[in-house]
């Protein structure tokens, strides 16, 4: 009986591997799941192509946060002025802040009430006067902002404690 040489079986294993890969591929394209590459500049649960979070819906209000990532912030920063509002919280030192609470309140009561999931956020509203309120830890601040077109409403929120 004659053995294989050691370059079929390094074929025979790579052959495997690919196809087991390939239908790996298969089973997320026909099952609808979307993930990156290792060549994939966007962020975690980006499905957009752009770089930017998701658009999360909350009643008639659109809005994405994050900005944790290089590419990320990047794309954030890039569509702020396609968004009436625009947000941005830091803590000591300029260091970029998550897991903060906003709230926004309009006359007719609040409109979004959500956790930004990095220093920046984003927010579709329409035009009006608003009130935001960012919690960080246990400390609130709140601004009052008018939205009036896109790229127009901006507030920073900052906070001294780590």
């Amino acid at each position: 009986m004659k053995r294989p040489t050691t370059g079929k079986i390094v074929i025979a294993t790579l052959v495997a591997a690919l196809t087991a890969s390939m239908a790996g591929v298969a089973y997320a394209q026909a099952s609808g799941t979307t993930g990156g590459s290792t060549s994939d500049m966007s962020s975690a649960g980006n499905d957009n192509g752009s770089g930017l979070p998701q658009i999360q819906q909350q009643g008639d209000v659109s809005y994405t946060s994050g900005g944790v990532g290089l590419y990320e912030s990047q794309a954030l920063q890039r569509e702020k002025a396609h968004w009436p509002l625009s947000m941005r919280f830091t803590g000591p030192t300029a260091d970029y802040l998550s897991n903060v609470h906003v709230r926004i309140v309009g006359k007719s009561g609040e409109v979004l009430n959500a956790e930004a999931m990095g220093p920046y956020m984003l927010v579709k509203l329409p035009a009006g006067s608003y009130t935001v309120y960012a919690k960080y830890k246990d400390q609130e601040k709140k601004q009052v902002v008018t939205v009036s077109s896109p790229g127009k409403a901006n507030a920073q929120f900052h906070w001294s404690i780590q």
